[in-house]
């Protein structure tokens, strides 16, 4: 079984949490549809206070339904949309994608990977210590980021969970991921 789309999320209103859809229909150049990071300047709000006119790089968010069964041992119930994400997926490592990587999401949807999610101390507000299991340091002491990554559309279409996912890398060399 290849890689799928386990849930979609999306809201009109800030909100840490997203609730769950039947469909979300992504917009080229804009994001999700109605939803409040929606747009071609950044629409985050620690991103808007520092330049509103940023190009947004955080359209749609994609996590990983595999970070859930991780955090659940840690003792924290974490379910679709409670972290904030528009796509949760299933079986494809996203965040050993490098920039540029075009998932075709779907029938006609495609997103380009535009770097990793930075989480924040809302996190905790969620669930207290959860960003302490989604953002560590390995043993080089370098920031290791789980809480997904961020993408452009780039072409248009409906997500519905148990949509497949496939995954196109751009040429070699490959850029890792950074936040964005």
């Amino acid at each position: 079984m290849g890689a799928t789309v386990k849930a979609v999320s999306s809201n009109g209103t800030y909100s840490f949490t997203k609730p769950n859809r039947d469909s979300i229909t992504l917009l080229a150049g804009l994001g999700v549809e109605g939803d409040v990071h929606a747009g071609v300047t950044v629409k985050h709000r620690s991103r808007v206070a520092q330049d509103p006119t940023q190009p947004n790089l955080r359209q749609v968010h994609l996590i990983h339904e595999e970070l859930f069964a991780e955090v659940a041992r840690a003792g924290y119930e974490v379910s679709p949309g409670d972290l904030g994400e528009n796509i949760t997926t299933s079986g494809i490592d996203l965040l050993g994608l490098p920039v540029g990587t075009l998932l075709h999401i779907g029938a006609e949807a495609v997103v380009e990977v535009t770097g990793l999610r930075n989480p924040c101390l809302q996190i905790d507000s969620f669930r207290s210590g959860l960003l302490k299991q989604v953002v560590r340091r390995d043993e080089d002491g370098n920031v290791v980021r789980k809480a997904g990554i961020m993408s452009i559309v780039v072409h248009g279409g409906e997500v519905r969970p148990g949509d497949p996912i496939r995954a196109e890398l751009p040429a070699e060399p490959h850029r890792p991921l950074e936040r964005v």
